[in-house]
C-alpha cells in the first residue's frame, strides 16, 4: 500500500542541502510502488505544525526541480524548533495526528545535529506507539561534526568556499611588502575545527600563508599566539592567521568571551562572534603592526559559486538512499558515509543509527593538529583534498544565475 511522503530541512544552510532535498524528492517521485504524494514541510517541523506544507510533484513537472540542485539557502526554509525531551509531551500526539492526517509513512529530515535528535524523538515515540511511519536523517552541516559518518554533505563546498577565499586574502594582504601586517581570519565551528582546517588547502609551498591556523580541539593561550605571530612575522611580513570562532582556554572559556557578553541560541549553544576582532586589538596592543580582522561569515555556508561537484553529488546520493532505505524498512536511521580503503577516494552509503549520532560531536583529531596547536598536519590535507573536487555549472540565463523559488 503506498504511503506519502513529507521531507524539511532544518538548522542552518549548506550550499548543497538542496541538492539532498533534490535526492529525496527525486527519488521517492520515482518509487510509484511505495509513494503515493510527496510533501514538502515549509520551515520544518515546525512549519508542520502550523500545516505549512507544499506537493513536491508540480516541481518536477514545471523543470523547478532540476534547479534546486544549485539553489542556495534552504529551499523549503527552516526552523530552529527542539522538540521536548519528555515523549509524554503534547506536541508528540498532535504530531501524529497530523502525520495520520496526511497519510504519511515516510518522514526525512535534513539537517545536524539538532536534527538528528528530531529524527530520533519522533522514531522513538512511533516505537512507543506502535505507529509504522518511518523517520529517516539525512546528514548536513558545514561543520562536519556529526558522528558515525567519513564526512557530512554540506562540508566540501564549505571547505571549497573557506580554502580558495583565504587564498584570495593571502594574495591581497602580500601586495604591500613593505610593511609588517597582520590578517586574522574567522571562521565558523564552535566545538569542531574541521572548517578552519581547511583553510590550509590555501598554501602552495611550504611557508606559505595561512602560516597560523587554530582550531578549539586545543587549547588557546594568547601569550603563546603573540609569541607565534612575532616568530612568524620575521619570515613572512603580511601574515594571515586563521582561527575557530570556537578557540577557547581548554577549560570552557571561549576566546571571544574575554571581549564581550555571549547570547545563546534556542538550543542552549552559546552565540560565538568577536574572537578575530578581540585577537586583532591583542595584536595592535602587544606588537603595534598593522592588523585587520576578517569575519567570514554566513557566506561559508551557502555560497553556491564554490561549489564542490563531489560534494553536490554526494548529497544528492545520500537523499536518494534514504528514500530507499525507508522503502526497505528502515528507521530510526541516518544515512551515513563510509569511505572504502584505498588510493582512489570512493564511499559507500550507509544507514547508522541515529540515537548513536544525535547530542554526539566529531572533533579534528589532535594528532592532525601540529606545532603545538598553530598549525594542521597531511593527514587532513588527504582526508579533505578528494572531497572539494570538481565544478559545477549553475545554470544561467542572460549572464544571471537561475535559482528555484518557492512561491
Amino acid at each position: 500500500m503506498k504511503k506519502n511522503v513529507i521531507v524539511g530541512q532544518s538548522g542552518g544552510p549548506t550550499a548543497v542541502i538542496n541538492a539532498s532535498l533534490y535526492g529525496v524528492v527525486y527519488e521517492a517521485l520515482n518509487r510509484e510502488d511505495a509513494c503515493g504524494t510527496v510533501y514538502g514541510m515549509i520551515n520544518g517541523i515546525e512549519g508542520f505544525l502550523n500545516d505549512q506544507i507544499m506537493d513536491m510533484e508540480p516541481l518536477e513537472r514545471s523543470g523547478e526541480l532540476e534547479l534546486i540542485k544549485t539553489t542556495p539557502g534552504s529551499y523549503l526554509g527552516s526552523c530552529r524548533y527542539k522538540l521536548p525531551e519528555d515523549l509524554g509531551d503534547e506536541v508528540y500526539p498532535k504530531l501524529f495526528e497530523k502525520f495520520e492526517q496526511y497519510g504519511i509513512g515516510y518522514f526525512f529530515y535534513i539537517g545536524g545535529n539538532d536534527s538528528m535528535d528530531t529524527v530520533s524523538k519522533l522514531s522513538r515515540y512511533a516505537e512507543k506507539t506502535g505507529s509504522d511511519i518511518r523517520f529517516m536523517g539525512i546528514p548536513k552541516t558545514i561543520d562536519n561534526d556529526l558522528v558515525r559518518t567519513d564526512h557530512t554533505p554540506g562540508f566540501g563546498s564549505a571547505a571549497k568556499y573557506v580554502s580558495s577565499t583565504v587564498r584570495e586574502i593571502a594574495i591581497d594582504a602580500s601586495v604591500y611588502d613593505n610593511k609588517k601586517s597582520v590578517t586574522i581570519v574567522e571562521i565558523m565551528g564552535r566545538h569542531a575545527g574541521w572548517l578552519t582546517a581547511a583553510s590550509v588547502l590555501a598554501r602552495k609551498f611550504e611557508g606559505d600563508n595561512p602560516v597560523l591556523i587554530y582550531l578549539p580541539e586545543a587549547a588557546f593561550d594568547p601569550e603563546k599566539f603573540i609569541s607565534d605571530v612575532k616568530e612568524a612575522l620575521e619570515k613572512v611580513p603580511n601574515l594571515v592567521v586563521c582561527i575557530s570562532e570556537g578557540i577557547n582556554d581548554g577549560n570552557g572559556t571561549f576566546i571571544c568571551e574575554l571581549a564581550s557578553d555571549v547570547g545563546v541560541d534556542n538550543f542552549g549553544h552559546k552565540m560565538l562572534t568577536g574572537s578575530g576582532k578581540y585577537l586583532e586589538n591583542l595584536v595592535k596592543e602587544k606588537i603595534r603592526v598593522k592588523v585587520r580582522s576578517i569575519e567570514l561569515n554566513v557566506c561559508q555556508r551557502c555560497s553556491s559559486a564554490m561549489l564542490s561537484a563531489t560534494d553536490q553529488k554526494e548529497a544528492i546520493a545520500s537523499g536518494a538512499y534514504g528514500v530507499k532505505c525507508a522503502v526497505e524498512g528502515e528507521t530510526g536511521k541516518m544515512i551515513g558515509f563510509s569511505r572504502v580503503p584505498g588510493a582512489e577516494y570512493r564511499i559507500d552509503y550507509v544507514a547508522e543509527d541515529v540515537n548513536l549520532i544525535c547530542n554526539q560531536e566529531k572533533t579534528v583529531p589532535l594528532e592532525w593538529i601540529t606545532k603545538n596547536g598553530s598549525d594542521i598536519g597531511q593527514e587532513f590535507i588527504d582526508y579533505a583534498l578528494p572531497l572539494i573536487q570538481g565544478e559545477v555549472k549553475v545554470p544561467s540565463k542572460d549572464g544571471l544565475p537561475l535559482f528555484a523559488y518557492r512561491k
